[in-house]
């Protein structure tokens, strides 16, 4: 298995008040001797064409792929008008990532939003109940219409939506595969995260890593901002392994330490754990 390590600028920006530049995540990036990198699309500046050309112009000077944007969306909603609005948002999320030469895009199923803080959803592990008078199943329903009606879309530009294990309806892997196998298409496939199943990770990782176009590291050094996993990246070498998976492993450092030094141990770390002289 040869070994494609990029990182999210996520990792060295992780929503607070002021964005840290693209061009610098790049730039540590190409420091710390990286493959590529994957971009969040809420932390780009603008989207005028010129500052996204100067994105490409900076990637191709320093070497680097721009392999995934990741895009948020939210299709769990009873309003048709409100999760047309989301289709919408993220075909213009496709414009882009087409426009930055991405072959996949992050995409989420969305949530019930009866938790309003964030942080209250984490201590709760990321479920919440539904909004009264509905259940999953309209959910399901919801998320799958939307994601179908985005498809000849993303094909059209010859990108993958890249459904990520997250909160919501993808929270477990029966719920990433009920909406993956409804669909059945090659232009949808799984964002593998492996910090987001907080329970049997291994099991639960095990049983969609088949479809898995991409694969999030989640690293916790200094502390996770909002929870700490201690993750064993040899058993997550053997899991990829075992599907002989080929594609980019992409860093989400989510530490409290100071990102270039996180960042710096998290590429020792995976690189040490995907050794293959360390499994004989």
């Amino acid at each position: 298995m040869k070994l494609r390590l990029g990182t999210s600028t996520y990792s060295f920006w992780h929503f607070s008040e002021v964005k840290t530049p693209i061009e610098y995540v790049m730039e540590q990036a190409y420091n710390l001797e990286l493959d590529g990198v994957e971009i969040l699309e809420v932390q780009l500046e603008s989207r005028d064409t010129s500052y996204l050309n100067s994105i490409k112009a900076k990637a191709l000077e320093l070497g680097l792929d721009i392999y995934c944007v990741a895009t948020h969306q939210n299709f769990v909603s009873p309003s048709k008008e409100v999760r047309e609005q989301e289709i919408e948002k993220t075909k213009k999320s496709l414009d882009l990532a087409y426009h930055l030469g991405s072959p996949i895009i992050r995409v989420n199923s969305g949530r019930w939003g009866t938790i309003k803080s964030f942080d209250e959803l984490m201590k709760n592990k990321g479920i919440e109940p539904p909004i009264k008078g509905y259940s999953e199943e309209d959910a399901f329903g919801w998320v799958i219409e939307s994601l179908n009606k985005l498809l000849p879309y993303a094909e059209n530009y010859g990108i993958i939506l890249g459904l990520e294990n997250h909160w919501g309806l993808t929270i477990n892997p029966e719920g990433l595969l009920k909406i993956i196998e409804s669909i059945n298409s090659k232009y949808l496939q799984v964002l593998m995260d492996t910090g987001n199943f907080t329970e049997n990770i291994y099991e639960s990782l095990r049983k969609i890593v088949k479809r898995a176009a991409l694969v999030h590291a989640k690293t916790y050094f200094g502390g996770g901002v909002w929870y700490s996993l201690d993750i064993d990246y040899k058993e997550i070498y053997k899991i990829l392994r075992e599907v002989n998976y080929k594609g980019y492993i992409s860093i989400e450092y989510e530490g409290k330490e100071e990102p270039t030094i996180g960042v710096k141990k998290s590429i020792d770390l995976i690189k040490n754990s995907f050794n293959p002289k360390n499994f004989g």
